[in-house]
C-alpha cells in the first residue's frame, strides 16, 4: 500500500500561524477566564450577572453577521486571491471601497439596535418579563453597549485584511485587550452595570487601534473609492449573504439557549448566567486551538482550491481535522470528570456560591459531549469558505437549529438546564457529520488516512 505524501512545509506554515494564533488566543482566553471570575465574585448567576450576558450577546448577533463572520466567510477568500491575481494599487482600492459600505451598514444597524433595545431584549429574554429590575437593567446595558458593533467589526476587517496577507500575530492578541479593560472597569466600578459597560466599549476602540498602525504599515491609506461598483465587492457580497444567514441561524440556537434557559421557574433560577459560564469554559480549548488553527488554515485552503485536482487541499483538510481532534477529545474527557472542581475553583466566592457552582458544572458536563463537534466544525467551515460554498453550510445550520429546539423543548423539563447543554451537543454532533458528508471526495481521502495514522 502507497503512503500518502503530507505536504508538510505547508503544514509546518499553517502550525506556525496556528501557533501565533493559539498563543494570543490563549493569553486573552485567560484574561477571559479572569473577567468572568470578577463578574461571577461580584454577581454571582443573578440579575447583573443575566444582565451582562444578554446584553452583549445582543451586539455580538449583528457583529458575527457584519465582522468576524463575514471576515471569514467572504473577506479572507476574496482578499487572499485578488491579492495574488492583482497589484498591490488594486487591492487597497478594494479594501477602501468595503471599508466605506462596511461603515455605512455598521452606523445604520447601531442606531436601529439602539432604538429598539427594548424589543430585543424582550424577545431574546423573555422570561426576564417577570423581573422587571433584571429586564431594566438589561435594556440600560444594551443601549450603552451597542456602539460596540462599530468598533468590534473594524477591528474584524482589519484582522480579515491582515490575514488575508497572512499576518496574524497583531490580530490574535487585539482580543487581549477587551478582556483588560472589562477587568479593570468592573474592578473600578464594583457591583454595577457601568463599569462592564464602559470596560467592552474602551476595550473595543482598543482592539480597533492597535491594529491600524500595522494595516498602514502594510500599505493601506483611507481613500474616497473612485466606485462603489466593484466586481469583487459583488462577490463579497454573494459569499456573504448565506454566511448572513448561516450566522444568524448559529445566533440563533444561542439566542434559543438564552430563551429556554431565561425561564426560571422551568430550569431554575440563573439559567442564562449559568450557560454563560459552563460555554465560556468550552470556549477555551476552542479559541485556543481550533478557532486558532481553522483561522489561520482558511487563507491556504482558499489559494489550495485554486488547484484543479484539489489534491493539496484534500491533504490540508484531513491533517486539520485530525490534528483539532487529537486535541478536543482528551479535553472533552477532561470537563467530564473534573469538571465541578475546575468550576469551583475558577468562579467560587463572592456571590457564586453552591448553587451557582452546582447548575454550571452538570451544563458543563454535557457542552463537553460535543466538543470534538464544535472543534472539527470550524475546520470544515474554513473548507467550504475557501471553496466558496457558503449555501450548505447554512442548510446544515437550519436543520441545527431546528434539532436544537426540539431538543430543548424535550429535554428542559426532566433534566432542567443540563438538558438545554445536551441538547447543543447533540445537534452540534450532528452538524458536524452532515458538513462532513456532503464533502465527499474530500471526506472519503480523510477517513483513509485516519486508518493509516491510527
Amino acid at each position: 500500500m502507497s503512503t500518502v505524501k503530507y505536504p508538510h512545509h505547508t503544514n509546518r506554515s499553517i502550525a506556525k500561524s496556528a501557533s501565533v494564533i493559539s498563543l494570543g488566543t490563549f493569553i486573552s482566553r485567560l484574561l477571559g477566564f479572569v473577567r468572568d471570575i470578577v463578574i461571577a465574585r461580584l454577581f454571582g448567576v443573578y440579575v447583573y450577572a443575566q444582565a451582562f450576558v444578554i446584553a452583549f450577546r445582543i451586539p455580538n448577533l449583528f457583529r458575527d453577521f457584519v465582522g468576524e463572520g463575514a471576515t471569514n466567510a467572504a473577506f479572507v477568500p476574496v482578499f487572499s486571491e485578488y491579492h495574488l491575481k492583482h497589484t498591490k494599487e488594486e487591492f487597497w482600492e478594494l479594501a477602501n471601497v468595503v471599508l466605506n459600505l462596511l461603515l455605512v451598514i455598521l452606523m445604520s444597524i447601531t442606531i436601529l439596535g439602539i432604538i429598539f433595545s427594548p424589543f430585543l431584549v424582550r424577545m431574546i429574554a423573555p422570561g426576564f418579563v417577570v423581573s422587571p429590575e433584571t429586564l431594566a437593567a438589561t435594556i440600560t446595558l444594551n443601549r450603552i453597549i451597542f456602539p460596540y458593533i462599530i468598533l468590534i467589526s473594524l477591528a474584524a476587517y482589519c484582522m480579515g485584511i491582515l490575514n488575508s496577507l497572512k499576518h496574524f500575530a497583531v490580530p490574535a492578541f487585539a482580543p487581549c485587550l477587551l478582556n483588560i479593560s472589562i477587568i479593570v472597569f468592573a474592578l473600578s466600578f464594583g457591583e454595577g452595570i457601568k463599569g462592564l459597560a464602559l470596560g467592552v466599549l474602551v476595550g473595543g476602540i482598543l482592539q480597533l487601534a492597535v491594529q491600524v498602525p500595522v494595516l498602514y504599515k502594510k500599505g493601506f491609506r483611507l481613500k474616497k473609492p473612485k466606485t462603489f461598483n466593484h466586481p469583487e465587492v459583488k462577490q463579497i457580497g454573494k459569499l456573504m449573504l448565506p454566511r448572513m444567514l448561516s450566522s444568524c441561524i448559529y445566533q440563533l440556537n444561542n439566542f434559543v439557549d438564552s430563551i429556554f434557559g431565561s425561564l426560571s421557574w422551568i430550569v431554575g433560577e440563573g439559567g442564562v448566567a449559568v450557560l454563560y459560564f459552563s460555554y465560556r469554559l468550552i470556549q477555551f480549548p476552542l479559541g485556543i486551538f481550533s478557532n486558532a488553527l481553522s483561522q489561520a488554515i482558511l487563507p491556504t485552503f482558499s489559494t489550495q482550491t485554486l488547484e484543479d485536482t484539489h489534491g493539496k487541499l484534500k491533504h490540508t483538510l484531513s491533517w486539520g481535522l485530525r490534528t483539532t481532534s487529537f486535541v478536543m477529545l482528551p479535553a472533552s474527557v477532561a470537563f467530564m470528570v473534573m469538571g465541578k472542581p475546575m468550576v469551583s475553583t475558577l468562579f467560587g466566592g463572592g456571590k457564586f456560591d453552591s448553587y451557582s457552582a452546582g447548575l454550571t458544572s452538570s451544563a458543563l458536563f454535557f457542552y463537553s459531549l460535543g466538543l470534538f463537534a464544535y472543534g472539527g466544525t470550524k475546520i470544515l467551515q474554513s473548507c467550504y469558505f475557501s471553496l466558496k460554498d457558503t449555501v450548505t453550510p447554512t442548510k446544515i445550520a437550519a436543520l441545527a437549529l431546528f434539532l436544537n429546539i426540539v431538543l430543548n423543548a424535550a429535554l428542559m423539563f426532566p433534566m432542567k438546564i443540563a438538558g438545554i447543554a445536551l441538547a447543543t451537543s447533540i445537534s452540534g454532533i450532528i452538524t458536524f457529520f452532515v458538513l462532513f458528508h456532503n464533502l465527499r471526495n474530500l471526506s472519503c481521502v480523510f477517513w483513509w488516512q485516519v486508518l493509516a495514522w491510527v
